[in-house]
């Protein structure tokens, strides 16, 4: 017999929801099969079985569990196994909920909050109602509907992805001594291949690209930019796994380029990732494991960027927008160049303002 707990998926939950039940409760399962869904702040995760045999739920649709509890047991035979305590699914969407509906401690919290009425609830015909629902519900209630709350008490509700972007920046900013340096670089030479190099690899190819294939050849040069901070020294990691930051409207997400061997593995990586963040659908694997960042500001005129050191790592890079400049050329004559300001956040217990100002010295000269 075999057990199946949860897993740590991130450094930003302490509890997942078990969103989907892949393999019935006392059906046959075989090794590397996907058993069981659990959604974390920003993505779900399937877990899968490590042996054959049969399968029996030990934890119940849509609950809370933590990492380390159990959520099914594999067994060589059938014979039933203890089942918990059954919990009502989800309704057919439209169907009225019942009055005693299961609803999650922070969702009756949301609702207290916000001054949803029961009716309201009972609209959304589920049988447990989330967080994440009532959210949903304040967003969709018609204005006239909604129930009138005191000037002083109007607020706005943060979705779970940026409450685990709020996380991620509160534990960043009181661990992490983080410093900062800019450098201008000249990026109109890089923006010029860029259509070729579409061409050639038959993906979209920009500045992002660029800099994430730059970045990960630094790896064997600058180790300490790619490590992590352990008690007094650091842990190295043995490949750049560079993450990446897209917010396409449904929220932050920073999601992992593994496969960075040619431009063309990372162009592929990017564009799944970005028609992904365009409808938040990630897993949890595509989002940890970074251990650098590359952070993307391409509003036309954002010219300086700050990010934060995710947890976890040690350094992140800002990309800016491209910006022309009036230049003087190497004959003394007036002439135009397309610059961005590249900045570094760093790690400053790992890494010093000179170690800095080298890798980007360095990072210019791949780039070129």
């Amino acid at each position: 017999m075999a057990d199946i707990r949860v897993p740590k998926l991130n450094n930003n939950d302490s509890e997942y929801l078990v969103v989907a039940w892949l393999v019935e409760d006392g059906k046959p399962v075989r090794a590397g099969e996907p058993v069981v869904v659990l959604e974390t702040s920003k993505a779900a995760d399937e877990l899968e079985a490590e042996e054959s045999g049969y399968l029996h739920h030990d934890a119940a649709l849509n609950t809370w569990v933590t990492p380390g509890a159990l959520l099914a047991r594999i067994t060589e035979g059938p014979q039933a196994a203890p089942a918990p305590a059954p919990v009502p699914e989800a309704a057919p969407a439209g169907t009225p909920a019942p009055r005693d509906a299961v609803i999650t401690e922070p969702a009756r919290a949301l609702i207290a909050e916000l001054g949803i009425t029961p009716e309201q609830v009972a609209s959304l015909g589920l049988g447990v109602v989330r967080r994440a629902d009532v959210e949903r519900l304040a967003g969709a209630v018609p204005e006239q509907e909604q129930p009138a709350v005191p000037q002083e008490t109007n607020r706005h509700v943060l979705s779970r992805v940026q409450r685990a972007v709020a996380r991620a920046v509160t534990t960043s900013h009181s661990t992490i001594p983080a410093a900062y340096t800019v450098v201008k670089f000249d990026v109109g030479p890089a923006l010029a291949r860029t259509k070729d190099l579409s061409r050639q690899v038959r993906r979209p190819v920009g500045l992002a690209e660029l800099f994430v294939q730059a970045v990960a050849t630094l790896h064997p040069t600058f180790p300490l930019f790619f490590a992590a901070v352990d008690g007094d020294g650091a842990r190295l990691s043995d490949a750049p796994r560079v993450g990446v930051t897209f917010d396409m409207g449904e929220g932050l997400y920073v999601p992992v380029v593994r496969e960075t061997g040619t431009l063309r593995d990372i162009a592929d990586t990017l564009m799944r990732y970005r028609l992904a963040a365009a409808e938040g659908d990630f897993r949890e694997r595509d989002l940890t494991g970074a251990n650098i960042a590359v952070t993307l500001h391409t509003d036309a005129d954002v010219v300086l960027a700050v990010p934060f050191v995710f947890p976890g790592t040690v350094c992140a890079l800002a990309i800016t927008s491209p910006q022309p400049e009036l230049a003087l050329g190497e004959d003394g004559a007036v002439t135009t160049r397309t610059v961005a300001n590249i900045g570094l956040a760093y790690d400053h217990r790992l890494i010093n303002g000179r170690d800095a100002a080298l890798f980007l010295a360095a990072l210019r000269m791949e780039l070129q």
